[in-house]
């Protein structure tokens, strides 16, 4: 049985959007179940809506090197083929910031610990974000978790992410991302905003 969710109802005065890790060098890696270009495509349509609404759109990627990554001992580790190339960290084009965006850098999976996230969201009055991104279950969930312990509501892009599996992707939405605030696809919140469906 599928359970019909409530329309979608966006308050454009205190929603923010938050795109993680869409920057070259990590959409440039094979992803699931959407492929990157898809979630692309769905990230900047947000983007465009936001920026026409005049609402935040925080843009957050990693500029940690491997002088500046965490060093924990694991049974599992990224590998790294050498020096990342010089454009690794920047944002795809499609979603290239614009004077009005604000740009968060971060070192770790989170956008949260060690940026000033939270305080831009808090200055400009938000009390919600809608989350999109890739890696699902890394970068996206890691956000997520933080935006819902500082008390944030959350409305998650569905098809605006991906990962490396679907069952990594299918384990954070179905698991946590439902627990923690809304899960929709992009079509639905762009319906919700009053300039969304020609972004």
């Amino acid at each position: 049985m599928v359970m019909e969710m409530p329309e979608l109802s966006i308050d454009t005065t205190t929603t923010a959007l938050v795109v993680i890790d869409l920057q070259k060098g990590i959409a440039a890696q094979p992803a699931r179940p959407y492929p990157a270009p898809d979630v692309i495509k769905n990230a900047a349509k947000l983007v465009n809506a936001f920026r026409k609404n005049g609402m935040p759109v925080f843009l957050v990627h990693v500029v940690s090197t491997p002088g500046t990554a965490l060093a924990v001992t694991s049974d599992e580790s990224f590998p790294r083929a050498g020096a990342l190339p010089p454009d690794w960290s920047e944002f795809v084009p499609e979603i290239a910031p614009v004077p009005a965006d604000i740009v968060i850098a971060k070192k770790q999976w989170g956008a949260f610990y060690g940026t000033d996230l939270e305080l831009q969201l808090r200055r400009r009055r938000m009390d919600t974000i809608v989350l999109c991104g890739i890696s699902t279950d890394m970068g996206v969930e890691s956000t997520a978790r933080f935006a819902y312990e500082y008390g944030f509501q959350q409305i998650f892009a569905e098809d605006a992410m991906t990962s490396r599996s679907d069952e990594q992707h299918n384990a954070a939405v179905k698991f946590i991302f439902r627990r923690i605030g809304r899960v929709r696809k992009t079509g639905e919140i762009l319906r919700a905003l009053p300039r969304g469906p020609d972004a």
